[in-house]
């Protein structure tokens, strides 16, 4: 494909939004930052406060007992991730193909948002284990559709040299939405608000995000249809063809898997570790939430700046994963709730670093620019799947670690740390990025 030269690049862009796939943009469009940076806050603030906090709790409320709800946490959550492991490429690769006249990304932005929050609304009504599971079943593929499609903007929108910078912006709305969630977690008591308020933040920003967004359009459809054989390579890629992309897949999976997926067990973990009550346990998050928070917001930006200063990503990946093991051993023995607090803090250090270059390394590792957001959503199935199969294997674990000297929730944590070393290890695996 002829490459177009900035200035004409730009001026295909126009007003209209109009761009030539593959074209590398000029400039980043004014508002297009904060937009992408609030709408993954609140897709992020629908989908984590769950995981992390109101989920648990809303089991716990229908089971019965903290060991009934732990088996059916894993269930909810690991099925409901298969759906948004299936959801992400494959949004990704129909808004690739999508010729609306309000652009590419925007129909999948907003139907994805009116969806998912009407099954987080699902969610909050039910009064059985199932309709739960259906309710985030459909969350987790609509939100994470949204997510495909706002994200595979980014290349069409901001210069190689400048992605560090937005993605370390973009990086820090996820402890801003994890320490959202919880504060409002903590001062409300119903569990249909704890569902649907976070919703309806995620639509509001989902609304303003579709307004600044400058789309780009495909004037015509594409040659070839949309075959089962495309579908079913919406979620697939060739590693021996695309090594690089490979290596960021595993990395990501292993580093994401370490921070998301292990940290779904941590109210059942105060509960019982503590003898913490539910709102002791909820406080007690939101506290941990705050000093990750804080530590990401110092990690995030920084390294996001300092990686496009000196123009490597790697070691800022690997310095994460490392800083995150530190945390989770710390978080497997802690022997007080301070520690508790401090653990998490050195979690939120690492994952800051980790997400300030990740967004800005796997755009320099994409396969083809023709098929951006399918293969950002193909990478994404390494933030989603920790989340399915953390939850599946973890009551395993944590049963075999029961009958040990250090007690089964800190035998998942310290599986969490070899996880995340394992990351830190495998960045360096990819050669085509410093």
């Amino acid at each position: 494909m002829t490459e177009l030269s900035p200035a004409a690049s730009a001026a295909a862009a126009g007003t209209t939004g109009v761009k030539t796939p593959g074209t590398t943009p000029h400039r980043t469009p004014r508002g297009y930052t904060p937009g992408l940076a609030t709408v993954n806050f609140g897709i992020f603030l629908a989908l984590l406060t769950p995981v992390l906090v109101s989920m648990a709790f809303k089991i716990q409320h229908i089971a019965g007992s903290v060991e009934e709800a732990t088996a059916q946490l894993g269930l909810v959550l690991g099925v409901g991730a298969i759906f948004a492991l299936v959801a992400n490429p494959l949004a990704g690769r129909l808004s690739d193909r999508t010729t609306s006249c309000f652009g590419m990304r925007r129909p999948w932005i907003i139907g994805g948002g009116i969806i998912g929050v009407a099954a987080l609304g699902l969610i909050g009504v039910a009064t059985s284990i199932w309709v739960v599971l259906v309710g985030w079943c459909l969350a987790q593929a609509a939100l994470n559709a949204v997510l495909a499609a706002a994200n595979a903007t980014l290349p069409d929108q901001v210069p190689v040299e400048s992605r560090g910078k937005v993605s370390g912006i973009v990086g820090i709305t996820t402890p801003l939405a994890i320490l959202a969630g919880s504060f409002l977690i903590n001062y409300i008591a119903s569990d249909v608000m704890r569902f649907f308020a976070p919703g309806l933040v995620a639509l509001v920003f989902i609304v303003f995000f579709v307004v600044v967004l400058r789309d780009r359009r495909l004037e015509r459809k594409p040659a070839q249809r949309f075959t089962i054989g495309q579908f079913f390579g919406s979620f697939v890629f060739n590693p021996a063809k695309h090594p690089d992309f490979g290596w960021t897949w595993l990395t990501k999976f292993f580093i994401m898997f370490g921070y998301a997926g292990i940290a779904t067990f941590l109210p059942y973990y105060l509960t019982e570790r503590f003898e913490l009550t539910e709102q002791g346990a909820i406080t007690t998050i939101l506290i941990a939430n705050l000093a990750s928070t804080v530590m990401m917001a110092i990690s995030s930006p920084l390294g996001g700046f300092l990686s496009d200063k000196v123009g490597k990503r790697r070691p800022f990946v690997a310095i994460a994963g490392v800083i995150m093991v530190v945390g989770l051993v710390i978080l497997a023995f802690a022997p007080t709730i301070p520690v508790v607090i401090i653990a998490q803090a050195i979690i939120g250090l690492g994952a800051g670093s980790f997400f300030s270059v990740d967004l800005a390394l796997a755009t320099q590792v994409l396969p083809s620019p023709d098929d951006t957001a399918k293969d950002l959503g193909v990478l994404n199935i390494a933030n989603a799947l920790p989340q399915s199969l953390a939850p599946a294997i973890a009551p395993g674990i944590i049963a075999l670690g029961a009958g040990t000297a250090i007690g089964g929730y800190s035998t998942w944590y310290l599986f969490g740390a070899v996880v995340a070393l394992a990351g830190a290890v495998l960045v360096y695996r990819i050669k085509g990025v410093k």
